[in-house]
Formats: structure tokens, sequence, C-alpha cells
């Protein structure tokens, strides 16, 4: 009954949604066919909810796939599994390709005055393993997770404040949680549906048996040392990462499910049979049955890819390795698709405003010195000799695409101006010389500082030698130092580093409706202000306060935005916080709108042309659906 009750429903989903349409397939994906025969799996109208959310392929101007195949992907370490959660995309909420927020894993949402939603759950919603997905999920990560003060000793997550506050939580039914704010909270949804998202569900079922509250003690306890790990607290972070994709019994809501336990050098991914989303003829997704992941060296993938070693690739592949895998595509079965990178720029320098040498730390501290250095950098010879000219020139910012933009923000302090920067340079105090031109400090020493970076490409490795000999140009001289992340991020933090490279904003196409949460300090992984970050990040436990008036006052706006009732109003917080930014450059941009290599097997349908690269808010692949890609039969190439 319940299964003609689900096609009945489907049917009517589909023909509200999407108009006259061909009958609905139905058509169990061939690999999971044997297992309903042998009574393994129910059939997939009892699989899916009763109302699945149904994918408008042609209204994306795509078409429908055969489900079936593997593709493979490489990646540098067990820490990328988390990019399938970035790929999957499978959220509460989602932005979709116009950057507006819709029901994913929700039916429905329900707003009032802006800080009480009502979430609904789609009816016969179900985890990879066959479990209910209910509300019982949201009541136990809020109330035994969030607010069980060993495994959440600071409490829920910033997500979950507004004005510092929690909300009440309400389950209503099996179907519907309410959480209900004194008032307005505009970032809860934008955090939900993140690349990163914040989770405010678990598997109830399968997290209970690694809780105090739940498994006798004794049990639970042999569990815990069973682990080799310290205590029942760390035994259930450990199973509970839903991000991670480590736990490969830890059941999920994405299109593909880990199978593999780590550690290995091969990861293999398979369809969740219970995946909530089909397309405009019923057929359940993914199209895929399999993802796998093959780990090899960051630095070797470029040359793997040109091998043939990968079917879809973009990560570890910049814009200097399109020669090379345009030359490799003609005797290989794939092809080089360029996207635009969204973010702020490309590359971006961060003067340490937390550096730990007192000397730079007030130089950095110094907006003449920010700005001298930024209209120091020739940004033209950048773009030409790195990015071929087709890269824009621009500050650390959103860019074009976004609504927010203005051209001022793009062009404040970009301008090439070495004469004016040689004047701000005198009047911030650097107005002594040493013999071969180096500025002294105000404490007599020269004026030579090191860049750090990660290095993990050429393209800033190469725009760092011509950065160097801009500042040069200045009197500053700057040494170039590249370590591992961890390393690098670490240096920052404890003030070691004066000047780092990275890359600029995450989101450069933000909308009003998206947290600035990058323009203030947030995270210790601010590379402008990591102690500042780490102060608010860690409520004063650790880090500095903000001791700067232009700073605080972005911090202030933040908070005014997180509790903004409306969009004008938001608006309005946003472009005075870009304003700000230009203003004072606390980063110094150099160029943006870069062109991203898209690595795609010749046999791989639905990867669009062309296409905005990002992590925030478009999940890099996930806004475009690879749950939607699929592969054509042996010799059906594109």
């Amino acid at each position: 009954m319940r299964g003609f009750r689900a096609a009945w429903a489907l049917a009517l989903a589909v023909a509200a949604g999407l108009g006259s349409l061909p009958a609905l397939a139905q058509v169990e994906p061939p690999i999971l066919a044997e297992r309903v025969k042998r009574g393994e799996l129910p059939p997939m109208a009892e699989r899916l909810p009763l109302t699945p959310r149904v994918t408008n392929l042609a209204g994306m101007g795509r078409e429908p796939g055969i489900p079936g195949g593997e593709i493979r992907l490489l990646m540098a370490d067990q820490r990328d599994l988390r990019i399938m959660s970035v790929y999957g995309y499978s959220r509460l909420m989602v932005f979709n390709l116009k950057q507006e927020l819709e029901p994913d894993i929700l039916e429905d949402i329900q707003i009032e005055d802006g800080r009480r939603f009502t979430l609904v759950l789609r009816e016969g919603h179900r985890w990879s393993d066959g479990a209910p997905f209910t509300s019982e999920d949201f009541r136990y990560w809020w109330e035994d997770v969030a607010n069980n003060p060993r495994l959440s000793p600071g409490g829920p997550p910033l997500a979950m404040l507004s004005g510092g506050q929690p909300p009440v939580f309400e389950v209503l039914d099996n179907r519907r949680v309410r959480y209900s704010w004194s008032q307005p909270h505009p970032s809860f949804l934008p955090a939900v549906a993140g690349a990163q998202p914040t989770y405010i569900f678990l598997p109830a079922h399968y997290m209970r048996r690694f809780h105090e509250r739940y498994v006798e003690g004794a049990e639970l306890q042999a569990n815990v040392r069973a682990n080799r790990l310290k205590d029942w607290t760390a035994l259930h972070e450990q199973k509970a990462r839903l991000y991670r994709n480590e736990n490969p019994e830890l059941p999920t809501l994405e299109p593909w499910r880990n199978v593999t336990q780590p550690p290995a050098e091969r990861f293999v991914f398979e369809r969740n049979p219970f995946f909530h989303r089909v397309d405009e003829n019923g057929q359940q997704l993914p199209y895929l049955d399999r993802i796998v992941i093959n780990t090899a060296t960051g630095s070797l993938i470029p040359t793997k890819v040109g091998a043939g070693d990968t079917d879809l690739q973009a990560r570890y592949l910049t814009f200097d390795n399109y020669t090379f895998l345009k030359t490799a595509s003609k005797n290989k079965d794939f092809t080089v698709r360029l996207w635009r990178s969204a973010e702020g720029s490309r590359l971006a320098i961060y003067p340490n405003l937390n550096a730990a040498d007192p000397v730079w730390r007030s130089l950095m501290r110094d907006v003449r010195v920010r700005r001298a250095l930024s209209i120091g950098i020739n940004r033209r010879d950048i773009n030409n000799v790195i990015f071929y000219g087709l890269a824009k020139e621009s500050a650390n910012t959103v860019i074009s695409a976004s609504p927010l933009f203005e051209a001022y923000y793009r062009d404040a302090w970009t301008q090439f101006d070495p004469k004016l920067a040689n004047r701000l340079l005198d009047e911030a105090g650097l107005n002594r010389r040493d013999w071969d031109g180096t500025r002294l400090l105000p404490d007599g020493r020269r004026a030579e500082v090191t860049m750090d970076g990660a290095g993990e490409s050429t393209e800033e490795t190469d725009s760092v030698e011509l950065i160097i000999d801009n500042f040069r140009d200045l009197g500053i001289r700057v040494f170039y130092r590249s370590a591992q992340r961890d390393l690098f991020r670490r240096r920052v933090l404890i003030g070691e580093t004066v000047l780092a490279i990275w890359h600029g904003l995450d989101n450069g196409i933000a909308s009003a409706d998206m947290e600035p949460d990058a323009l203030a300090p947030t995270l210790r992984s601010q590379y402008q202000w990591p102690r500042f970050g780490q102060y608010v990040e860690t409520m004063g436990r650790a880090g500095d306060p903000i001791d700067m008036p232009e700073v605080k006052e972005l911090s202030e706006l933040l908070q005014s935005w997180q509790t903004s009732a409306t969009r004008d109003e938001r608006e309005r917080i946003w472009r005075r916080m870009l304003r700000i930014h230009a203003d004072n450059v606390f980063t110094i941009g150099i160029v943006n709108s870069t062109l991203q290599p898209i690595v795609v097997s010749r046999r791989l349908r639905n990867v669009p042309d062309e296409g905005w690269y990002s992590f925030e808010p478009g999940a890099l692949l996930g806004v475009y659906r690879p749950d939607t890609f699929w592969l054509a039969p042996p010799g059906r190439k594109s």
C-alpha cells in the first residue's frame, strides 16, 4: 500500500512542479535490482520519501541519464574524503544557481518574523541504512550533543545563537521541529546550507550506542577500549563526523556513502539506496553507482590527471596546468573545461595585525603602510605574466557577479603608483634607508620580512617573485617561505608571520542574505587578524581582544547583521563592511575571476561547460548537482 501511495505522490509532485511529463520510470538502478529481488532492500517506491525532491533536468538544460557505472577522483590524503560531503551537497536547505535558498532534505520550512523556524521533514525519508529520518534525530543532536556539557563544553555552536542566546527547541511531531529565538536570526539557514554546514541532526538510532545516557557503563567502556580512545566522549565524537566521511558505519543522507575503512589509499563511495532526489521521470538519483577516490601526492595530481587517471577533477588543478592538460587531452579520454573562480582574489596578501614583533605589528596596523604595499604591486604585470591577461585586476572583494558589487570596492588602492607608495611609507616613519636603498625600521633594523605561504601552486610562487620585485623597489626586502599548510597556519596564529599569502574571500558572489562573517574577526584561521578571530571564536578564552576601531566596527556590524530583520538592513550592513575593507586594505587582493580547469571524461554527461568554481556558496561542484552526472555507454562520447 505504501508503495502505491509513494508512486502516486511522486506522480502528483512531478506533475505539480513540471507540468506534462512522460510516464514515471520507476526502474530500479541495476546495481540495486538484485538486492531488491533477494529481499535485502525494499523496492524503490518504498525507499523514496512520499514526496521526493524532483529535479527538473530539462529546466537545467540537461538530459535524463542512465543509472550505473563509476567514476574516479584523485585526492591527496584521507582528509580529502570530506570533499564528497561538499560535492554531494545534500542539506536541509541549499543554495541554487541564483544564490537563493530552497528546501532540499526538508520538504518545507515556515518562517515567522525572521526568528521562528518550523522545519518539515519528508514523510518516509530514511537514512542510508534504511532507518527512518525523523524529528528524533534533531532532538538527539540538540539535547544529547549540543547541550551536553561533556560533548559540547562551549555549548551549542555559534550558528545556533542569536544575540548570544540559544533557541527554544520543540518537537511538534514525528516530522516537524521548531526553533524559536527572541530576535531575528538570519544566519541560521545559510549556516545549515553551507558547503561545510552546521549539522543540527545526527542518526540517533546509531549514535545512542556511543552515549553514556543510553548505554550501560561497562559496555560503553569496553567499546572505548576497543577503539583505543580515552573516554566515551572521544568515541562519540569520532563516530559522529558526518562531514568527514571517515566512519563507514555512520548512516548518511548524502547521495553516496563511504564503504572503505581508513586508512587506505583507495576509497569507494557507493550510491545511497534511500537518497531522496529523483529526476523528472521518477528515476532515483544519483545516476552513478560508485565514486572511487584514489590518493596521490598533491603535487603529482596534475601529472596523473594528464595520464588519464581520473574521470572528474578540479581539486589540485590550477590554470598553470591548463596547457599541459589540454595537450594531454588530445590523446586521452577527457576534455578540459574552464570555469571562473568566484574567490574575491585568486591570491591575496595578508598583513598580520597580530604579528608578535611589536615594530612590525605597529607598521602593519598603519593604514598608510597597507595602502602603500597595495599600490606598490603591478597587478597588470602579474595578470599578463601569470594569467595571460585573462583575469581581472582587483582588490580582495566581491566580484562583478555579486549583487553587492561596486567598482569602488574593486578599484580602491589597486592602481600601480610607486611614487605615492613611497610617500606613504615615508609618512609612516620609514623615511630612512640603508646603503642599498633598503628602508630602516624605527628601531634601526633593515626592513626585511618573510612572507609565508603554503606553496601549493606555481601561480603562488611565480606571483610572489613579481611581488617581491615590486616591494624591493619600495625599499622593503621580502623573503618567501613556504611550509605545509598546518605549519603555515600555526606560524600566522602565533604571530611569527608578518605577511602571508593565500587565496582571497571564499565567496566573491555573495548576496546580502549570506553572512558577512569573513569580513570581521570570527576565526583563528583569518590571516589578517588571527588572534582577534581566535578571541571571538573562543568567546574570549584565547586570543587577543579587538583593539582597533575599524576592526571593532566590522565586528559590531557583523553582530547587527546577525540580528537584522530585513533584507534592506542586511544589504546596508554588507555595503558598509565592504567600504571599510576597501578603505583600510586589511587584505591586499591581486586578481580575481581567474580560470579554473575542470577535467571531465568524454563519457561523463551533464557536467556544465561553464560555471563558477566556489566553495561558498556553490560547494565547488555541488551546486551543479553531481548526483545528476551520468556515464554514457562505451563508444558513445560527447
